[in-house]
Formats: C-alpha cells, structure tokens, sequence
C-alpha cells in the first residue's frame, strides 16, 4: 500500500502557477522531504493534500483509497505556528486537541517524553520557547498514533540548539516505522532527516530519489592534458569514473572515494598522456542542489 500518490497536480492563483503537474509518491516507512526554495510550492502542495487548498487540476489518493474519503484521522500534520491555549499547561493542551480527535487514551505523558517536555507538562504554554511550542505541536499532531506524519518546515525561525532538538525528535519518531512527509529549503536539514526527497521550483519536479543518489558529496578531479579527446577515452570507461565532462579546457571527473588523483595520473601515463593539470575539488551538497535548481 502506498502511502500518498500525487498525479499531474496543479495549483493556479490568476496569472501564477503555484503547482504545474506535480507527480509523487511516497511509500510506507519513507522519511520524504520535499525540498525547494521560498515559493516553490512546497506548502502548497501540503494544503491540497490535506485537503486546506483546491486543486486547480490533477489528483491525489491517500493509503490507496483505503480510508475511503476520511484519511485525515490516520493523519498527523503541523502546517502553521503551533497555537494552544497560552494559559493551559502542556498536559490540558492535549487533553483538549485528545477530545477534539475523539481520542480516548492519548498516551500523554509518552508523548511528551518524546519531545522532551515531560519536566514542563504543568508549565503554562505562554512560558514556553519557540522551540518547546514547536516540539508540543508535535506531540499534538501525534495523538491518536497516525500512520503518516506531514510536517511543513519544522525548524523555521527555532535556534541552532531547537533545530537540533527537532530533528532528534523527527529521527526518533521515523525510527518507529512511521512515514513522514516533510517540507523544507534547508537542504542541510533534509540531507540529516529524510531517506529520500523530491526537488521542486516553480511548482516543478526537477528531480526525485533517494537522498543518496540526488543529493551526493561526489569527489570531481580535474584533469588536462595535450589531447582532451584522448585522455577521455583513457578514463571515461573506468568503473570508478562516474561521469566524464568537459569544460573551459578541462575535464571534470566525477569519480569515486577509491580513485585517487595518483591513480588518475598513473592511468594517463599508461595511455601515453603526460597530465598538465591534476586537481581535486569536492562538490557540496549545496553545490549539487544549486546544481539541480539552477535556470
């Protein structure tokens, strides 16, 4: 069973394209981030499928239709700023949100050990941090143990330490099996979190996968020498050598850990090509993300 399957999706407010035929999909046990800059269409694309936003075409299906036209009771999400009653502590809170879900045994105090303030349940929700307020709103959007939990930008605006303390908890939470649906431009924050990702701009799928294999710290080698044809020839068909490409007189190789400028060079000496230019540069995952959404 899948867990969320988006077809064709599109979104249009007037003479702006929000979504144009969005496809995703997400599998069961799946950390998924959905990663872009401000105004790609990420949180767009949340409130269709929770059902905020109106599609302007295209379609999407929850569990396979398993739930039939109700799957929001299997659903956890945190969209906006946590908003809880400032003068209630932490424990009434989700009393209230348990009542409001029809939830019989919440599991209060288990779910505030989880986002680590079970030590503030009695403390009123107007003293808490940005940081405490957010990680309550995750313990809420747990209760009643959905199968899938959407979370749009969960660490915007916290510090260093709370950005830390959510993500452990969202690790946390992915480690029980539970599939995760989460937005984000920090590429930083979706290479830590997410098992796999699909990059969007513009309301476009640019590129989709595994983290692994979308966002890689691949090593590139420059290389240079007499005859640029002949040292492609020489090195492209390596099966360390990833990709082979030319530029500005050099060729970049995008290489594996195990090859090593040395054996670069020794390959050349072998093909009979003295290198003029040997160098290794490390291309950041930031570096590939531009890479991806550049144009």
């Amino acid at each position: 069973m899948s867990i969320l399957n988006i077809r064709d999706l599109s979104k249009h407010y007037k003479k702006i394209t929000a979504l144009n035929e969005l496809s995703l999909q997400v599998q069961p046990g799946m950390i998924f981030g959905i990663l872009g800059p401000n105004g790609s269409g990420k949180t767009t694309t949340l409130g269709i499928v929770l059902g905020i936003t109106q599609a302007s075409g295209g379609h999407f299906e929850w569990f396979d239709g398993k739930y039939g036209n109700n799957p929001r009771r299997h659903i956890g999400a945190l969209l906006e700023t946590p908003n809880f009653y400032p003068n209630l502590n932490a424990g009434d809170n989700l009393k209230i949100v348990a009542h409001i879900k029809k939830v019989e045994a919440p599991r209060i105090d288990e779910l505030l050990t989880l986002v680590n303030l079970l030590e503030r349940k009695h403390s009123s929700f107007r003293t808490y941090s940005l940081g405490m307020k957010q990680r309550l709103a995750i313990a809420a959007a747990l209760i009643g143990d959905p199968d899938v939990m959407v979370l749009d930008e969960p660490t915007n605006g916290l510090d260093p330490q709370g950005i830390a303390e959510v993500r452990q908890i969202i690790q946390k939470i992915g480690q029980t099996g539970k599939t995760i649906i989460m937005a984000s431009h920090i590429l930083d924050e979706v290479e830590k979190i997410c098992t796999h990702v699909a990059i969007i701009k513009q309301g476009k799928l640019l590129a989709a996968g595994t983290v692994g294999s979308l966002l890689t710290d691949d090593r590139i080698i420059e290389a240079a020498g007499p005859d640029l044809k002949a040292l492609m020839q020489a090195l492209d068909g390596h099966p360390a050598v990833k990709k082979v490409q030319e530029e500005n007189g050099l060729l970049l190789l995008y290489v594996e850990e195990s090859l090593t400028t040395g054996k670069i060079n020794e390959l050349a000496f072998q093909s009979g090509i003295t290198l003029s230019h040997l160098r290794q540069r490390v291309k950041s995952l930031e570096a590939e993300f531009l890479e991806i959404t550049a144009n």
